[in-house]
């Protein structure tokens, strides 16, 4: 696929200083700069239903469609059922039996911890496993192509990119390409685990910003409109821009957040190919892509109607890309030591030198 490049323009300070910062804000950040899961929370951070719609829309699950919340109380009851028979848990009757399946994302955000609040929060992780193992499924038996999910997933993130655009947000451009065959070959005989499912960046999109303070907001951005936080793939991310004190700074901004909140960003095992002074903060995650109506087929239809495409995310500020491009750090000295690393193991055996994250040039 050729790359397509949407330059934006650079304005609104206001993205900035934008105080108006919430918990959920605060979390999705660390969420995707760490590598964590949502599964090991002890709490969610919705503060009203509107948050939980918000949400539910970048999942497709738009509450205000019936055959949605159809969907939604199916794996709600799933997940319940789960929990009662394997985990021999039980469920107050307002919990067993809502009136509304949202209302218990506000119930597993309560900050005062309760039985209430720790049942809902279990039940919010269960159904977030099922939603992406029936979505697994559903991808496994809807017959449509990977290169046309890819294409659909490229599609919808250049629309949010168009939308940033016109909302003032400060990016210089942001631009995604599909890897080649060749490039997907090299990778995966560079690597340690040489299976094709271990290649998370088919799919990549590089956002530049002017400043290395616009980083931050941008990722907020994007958690707000444009992708699940939750589905973000546990210890693939790498930062080596954003450091404590950029997020401690950020992180006041928000009244709800306690001094004993952990702001740490923790850095994942470079990729031995690259440069040693090449900077990045870049993430993984399984975004959602909404099925054709014309490729769902007829015992599908109870998987819904949303999959996952793997997307990888690269954030920089200027200086700091124009810094990647030079010495050590030219893509195209990357891809001679990754190449000559490729030979001496097809030729002698042995990983001479493996990646242990998935993050590239």
């Amino acid at each position: 696929m050729r790359p397509d490049i949407l330059e934006l323009d650079l304005s609104a300070e206001t993205f900035r200083r934008d105080v108006s910062l919430t918990l959920q804000d605060v979390e999705a950040v660390r969420l995707l700069l760490t590598g964590g899961s949502v599964v090991d929370w002890q709490r969610a951070n919705f503060v009203d239903i509107a948050s939980v719609d918000r949400f539910l829309g970048l999942m497709h699950l738009g509450i205000q469609v019936p055959r949605n919340r159809v969907r939604l109380r199916y794996v709600y009851n799933e997940a319940v059922s789960y929990l009662e028979e394997h985990l021999k848990l039980r469920f107050p009757p307002e919990l067993r039996n809502p009136k509304d399946v949202r209302e218990v994302f506000v119930w597993a955000s309560l900050d005062t911890p309760s039985r209430r609040q720790t049942l809902s929060c279990v039940i919010l992780k269960v159904m977030h496993v099922i939603m992406h193992m029936e979505s697994a499924d559903l991808k496994f038996r809807t017959p449509i192509s990977e290169h046309r999910l890819i294409a659909l997933a490229n599609a919808q993130i250049l629309a949010a990119a168009s939308r940033m655009r016109a909302e003032g947000h400060p990016v210089l451009s942001f631009y995604g390409s599909e890897k080649s065959r060749s490039s997907l070959i090299t990778k995966l005989l560079a690597k340690a685990e040489n299976v094709a499912a271990t290649v998370f960046d088919k799919l990549r999109f590089r956002i530049i910003v002017p400043e290395r303070d616009d980083i931050v907001p941008t990722i907020r951005y994007l958690c707000q409109h444009v992708l699940p936080y939750n589905y973000a793939i546990p210890r693939q991310s790498h930062n080596t821009l954003v450091d404590k004190s950029m997020l401690e700074h950020w992180f006041q901004q928000s009244s709800q957040v306690s001094n004993q909140d952990g702001v740490t960003a923790i850095k994942q095992p470079a990729n031995h190919h690259s440069g040693t002074t090449y900077r990045t903060v870049n993430f993984i995650v399984d975004f959602p892509v909404r099925v054709p109506e014309s490729a769902l087929v007829g015992d599908t239809m109870a998987l819904g109607h949303t999959v996952f495409v793997l997307v990888e995310f690269q954030i920089v500020d200027e200086e700091t890309a124009r810094t990647n491009e030079q010495g050590e750090n030219a893509h195209a000295l990357y891809k001679g030591r990754q190449e000559r690393s490729v030979a001496q193991r097809l030729q002698q055996g042995g990983l001479q030198t493996s990646l242990p994250s998935d993050q590239n040039h």
